[in-house]
């Protein structure tokens, strides 16, 4: 029993039951019901992390924009589970990405446009265009794999947390996803 006098299993299937329906429908009323029986969960995940109060009330919004994108493209076991892991990897890449901008000297920020000359610009755009058309064409399990190990900076061990591959799968779907992508983005360069 928790602390409202109902069971975790009561809870588990009441969030499984919204997760199916918003599946079904797409209606954010329903994500966002789902999301808001755990959001005193996700504040104090973000408090934990980033320890202050506002940017931790930020994040919780910013997480929910995360959940928008990510609910449909992968399994989901546990949502209160998948939600707490979704969560404090969203506080983590916060707290990465504000350590690498203090490092980031000035010298660096007003050089680095001066340096891109506007044919490398446009063939990285170029690039990053196909680079995505290349992703999206995987499969989906080799997909979900690049986009986390990749993408999000997840380790092994925590994709077969958060997607229920075993190792040995999350290995060779990351292994066959970059040569599959190699193989796309070649083929697209000859084009």
């Amino acid at each position: 029993m928790n602390w409202f006098g109902k069971s975790k299993r009561s809870d588990q299937a009441a969030d499984e039951e919204l997760l199916q329906r918003y599946r079904e429908g797409g209606d954010l009323e329903v994500l966002g019901e789902l999301f808001r029986r755990h959001s005193s969960m996700v504040y104090y995940v973000c408090f934990r992390y980033l320890q202050d109060s506002e940017q931790s009330k930020d994040a919780s919004m910013q997480v929910f924009e995360e959940l928008v994108k990510k609910v449909n493209k992968q399994e989901i076991r546990q949502f209160a589970t998948w939600l707490y892991v979704l969560t404090k990897n969203y506080c983590l890449m916060q707290l990465r990405s504000a350590k690498k901008m203090q490092h980031v000297s000035f010298d660096e920020v007003v050089e680095f446009p001066m340096t891109l000359h506007p044919s490398d610009h446009e063939s990285k755009e170029k690039d990053l265009s196909t680079l995505e058309k290349c992703i999206d064409k995987l499969p989906e399990k080799q997909k979900q794999s690049i986009d986390l190990f990749f993408l999000n900076e997840k380790c092994y061990k925590e994709i077969v947390e958060l997607t229920g591959f075993s190792l040995n799968e999350v290995k060779s779907y990351i292994q066959n996803g970059k040569r599959n992508l190699k193989i796309c983005m070649e083929k697209n360069r000859e084009a």
